[in-house]
């Protein structure tokens, strides 16, 4: 079997969680305050994963600048592509009352850290060395909640059932093939190239989060918003602490 098998079924199954969390909103009438208190928890397991899996990996691999440039680099572009797309998305135009693309913004930072994320996920499986168990399970934790949450935005805003399950798909193939990507091209790169790519997805993360899960969150879950954002930092800390 050739190597790169391996690198991709990890990075289609830890993509595969944002499917399985949209079935689940689909498919299952998920009251309000248990998305909001999903996606707080979400919001919380992702600030931990890029603080402790991602930034001090770059870190580590690539120095502080490196590291600097490609976090800096990934939050300007999720902000970006979040911004056109909401100002594509005529239903959601300003003014109009109705809240800004949650559910598609969510998406975009899940493609945005999911592939960089992924790519992470495939150079650690290089040299015959196994997947990185904090790094699958973080993605794991994080990506459930973060399908969830967005899929019952999007199925609010009016959006297909073919357009939310082809969404999922695709940034779940993409997974696999950056961690493909990752396993085979980023073998050789150099520390502070992997750096950068390592802190895109870090940047991509928090400015999602902070443009979308947290503000969404509150909006229902109040103020259980931040013990459920705590809980979900801690549990991703202690997968890091004790995968590590």
């Amino acid at each position: 079997m050739p190597e790169w098998i391996a690198p991709g079924i990890a990075g289609l199954l830890a993509g595969g969680a944002l499917l399985i969390g949209a079935l689940v909103a689909w498919y299952v009438d998920v009251p309000r305050p248990i998305v909001a208190g999903i996606m707080a928890f979400g919001a919380g397991v992702l600030v931990s994963a890029l603080a402790f899996d991602l930034v001090l990996e770059a870190q580590e691999q690539g120095g502080l600048w490196p590291t600097v440039l490609g976090f800096a680099g990934g939050a300007v572009v999720y902000v970006v592509l979040n911004q056109l797309l909401d100002r594509l998305d005529q239903r959601n135009r300003p003014g109009s009352g109705e809240d800004p693309g949650t559910g598609t913004g969510i998406a975009v930072g899940a493609l945005l850290d999911g592939i960089p994320e992924s790519a992470v996920l495939g150079l650690s499986m290089v040299g015959g060395a196994g997947v990185s168990v904090p790094v699958f399970v973080a993605i794991l934790i994080s990506n459930l909640p973060e399908g969830l949450s967005s899929t019952a935005e999007l199925k609010a805003a009016g959006r297909s059932r073919r357009y939310v399950l082809l969404l999922w798909s695709g940034i779940a193939v993409a997974s696999a093939l950056s961690a493909i990507a990752g396993f085979v091209l980023l073998d050789e790169a150099s520390g502070e190239t992997t750096a950068v790519v390592t802190a895109i997805a870090a940047g991509a993360i928090l400015a999602m989060i902070c443009d979308t899960m947290i503000p969404e969150a509150f909006r229902t879950a109040h103020a259980a918003t931040g013990l459920l954002a705590t809980a979900g930092f801690l549990l991703s800390y202690t997968v890091h602490v004790l995968g590590g």
